[in-house]
């Protein structure tokens, strides 16, 4: 991608912290068997749940082609989600991972919001067809009516965590991986973030977890707290990822407070035996008074997490998704949804 396409006037843009008051979030519904080949009931059943656990405490903006729909909303009636909450969006999809190809909602000078899009590839070319979703940024900018503005770099909404004063964290394996960006250097895309993002600051991590898809999101490393405290995910000493995640929780100390979450025990993959689940309790999300937080059958260390988080958002609901099948199919409740703010 030629750096020259870059837009020459972009106002001042900044984009806000999950922490932010929220006026909906946005999913895409897992309905190609193609991509969702394995335990495909299981995982639309704990879908359905994350959309109801949603539905009942705010706005779903939910992207479903035609086709899929009537499936999709007698899931969600047996789930329990409020309708009234849901606003179905017909548009076709290649796979449900609206964290990586829906919108990224900024605020304008005057408060208002404006759409960046980071162009989609699927992690690097890895999973065909994608133009489907590479597609979903600009359709809810036009159904919103916001003005657009898309990134000249390949990457995903998973792989970027700010907090309040425009502080990034994110990783070299995601925004400097050839697969993506084979010229891309760090400065070069620190300009990027300052332009489309508002960044003031980026903190780089290495990379991530193996046998992560991703190649290393940050939705899964390091999540922020407040301003200057993030909580990482801590394994013990002769599992597989101890390695990665002690040296980023021992890098992000020298810039923040930090504290640790467990990690669940190493799970391998029923698709592929040899590759490890990428479990992470850091996939959470934040939304409206609440903290949706992904388990996984493992009752220490969910219920050690569970209280951390109670601990570190007092002020919010914590609330258990259960996804020990979601994740069979490469990620959690995070990486499933992509939060809208208010305007101010």
């Amino acid at each position: 991608m030629d750096f020259s396409t870059r837009p020459p006037t972009i106002p001042p843009l900044r984009l806000p912290p999950e922490s932010a008051p929220q006026r909906a979030v946005w999913c895409s519904w897992p309905g190609n068997p193609l991509t969702w080949p394995l335990n495909r009931s299981e995982a639309l059943a704990e879908y359905a749940v994350l959309i109801r656990e949603l539905s009942l405490r705010q706005q779903v903006e939910l992207i479903c082609p035609e086709g899929w729909r009537e499936q999709a909303h007698a899931l969600l009636t047996h789930a329990g989600a409020l309708a009234e909450q849901i606003t179905w969006h017909p548009w076709p999809l290649n796979d449900a991972w609206c964290r990586d190809h829906g919108p990224l909602f900024v605020h304008n000078p005057s408060g208002g919001l404006e759409v960046v899009d980071v162009p989609f590839n699927a992690w690097g070319g890895k999973f065909t067809p994608w133009q489907h979703d590479d597609d979903i940024a600009s359709r809810v900018s036009e159904q919103r009516k916001l003005p657009f503005h898309r990134v000249p770099v390949f990457g995903e909404g998973g792989a970027l965590e700010v907090n309040a004063t425009g502080v990034l964290m994110t990783t070299e394996s995601v925004w400097l991986n050839p697969n993506r960006n084979p010229d891309l250097t760090r400065e070069k895309a620190e300009e990027i973030f300052a332009e489309f993002l508002g960044i003031t600051e980026t903190v780089w991590l290495p990379d991530g977890m193996e046998h992560d898809d991703t190649d290393g999101h940050i939705d899964t490393l390091a999540r922020f707290v407040e301003e200057s405290h993030v909580v990482v995910p801590v394994a013990a000493a002769g599992d597989p990822d101890a390695a990665v995640l002690n040296r980023n929780r021992d890098l992000l100390r020298e810039r923040f407070t930090v504290s640790e979450l467990p990690h669940p025990p190493a799970k391998p993959s029923r698709q592929f035996p040899d590759r490890r689940l990428p479990r992470s309790y850091a996939n959470f999300l934040l939304i409206n008074d609440a903290v949706l937080v992904p388990i996984y059958a493992e009752p220490d260390s969910d219920g050690r997490t569970l209280g951390i988080l109670r601990d570190l958002f007092p002020h919010r609901e914590i609330v258990p998704v259960l996804c020990t099948h979601l994740v069979e199919e490469g990620g959690a409740v995070h990486c499933l949804t992509m939060q809208e703010p208010m305007a101010y």
